[in-house]
């Protein structure tokens, strides 16, 4: 194996997991996009050739959409839970605990709200830092943020607790203490998260037969 997938996980449980796509759809049709997000992510990581799959999970999947069905996937991956007072911290956890169980392998980490990611842009993703053409490697989101992040060396994520996360310039600011620590830091394709029911269809739109897309066509929006 040459690198790790860390995906950063919460369990999709009804009026807690994208809420901000309810209205127009209910708790119960926001946690199944979530749910079907995380499986299509997993999915991709796991199709991934050469690579480890992490899950930094919080959550109850006693109380979450497919919650079974998350579990049985889960299977697959070194499962390890997030910890920390606040996002910043635990994405910088959920690094160095990586790096902890699957020492000196270079780590890619994402989110479960680009559900539109492949195996080969997993693959293309790491590979300049595989190459040493780059220290680490960060995806920008259309909203400011960003959804992937890749390291030579995976303590280096540290600098993220002090980053301001889910705000329009987390994405600069993210870069910015990278390359603070003197980093060289190449750059992804800009992807669209899912916060909002406009992303959910148009994410969809690039994935129509996936999971995702059949749980965003079920809350009835016409894009």
């Amino acid at each position: 194996m040459t690198f790790c997938v860390l995906v950063v996980a919460k369990a999709p449980v009804p009026g807690f997991a994208k809420t901000r796509l309810c209205p127009p759809a209910t708790p119960e049709q926001a946690a199944e996009i979530a749910a079907s997000a995380l499986l299509d992510t997993l999915d991709a990581a796991f199709a991934t050739d050469g690579a480890l799959t992490v899950v930094a999970m919080t959550g109850d999947l006693a109380e979450a959409a497919r919650g079974s069905e998350i579990g049985r996937a889960l299977r697959k991956a070194t499962v390890i839970a997030q910890r920390g007072w606040d996002f910043g911290t635990r994405l910088a956890n959920a690094h160095a605990d990586t790096a902890a169980v699957h020492a000196g392998l270079p780590v890619l980490q994402i989110g479960m709200d680009t559900p539109q990611v492949s195996p080969a842009l997993l693959t293309s993703a790491i590979e300049p830092v595989i190459a040493k053409a780059s220290h680490a490697v960060l995806g920008s989101a259309a909203d400011g943020g960003w959804w992937g992040l890749g390291l030579a060396d995976p303590r280096q994520a540290q600098v993220l607790a002090g980053v301001p996360m889910s705000r329009a310039d987390t994405g600069f600011r993210t870069r910015a203490a990278l390359e603070g620590t003197g980093l060289r830091v190449g750059e992804l394709p800009i992807l669209s998260d899912v916060d909002t029911m406009e992303d959910a269809l148009r994410v969809a739109a690039i994935r129509p037969d996936s999971r995702f897309a059949t749980a965003v066509d079920a809350v009835g929006v016409v894009a």
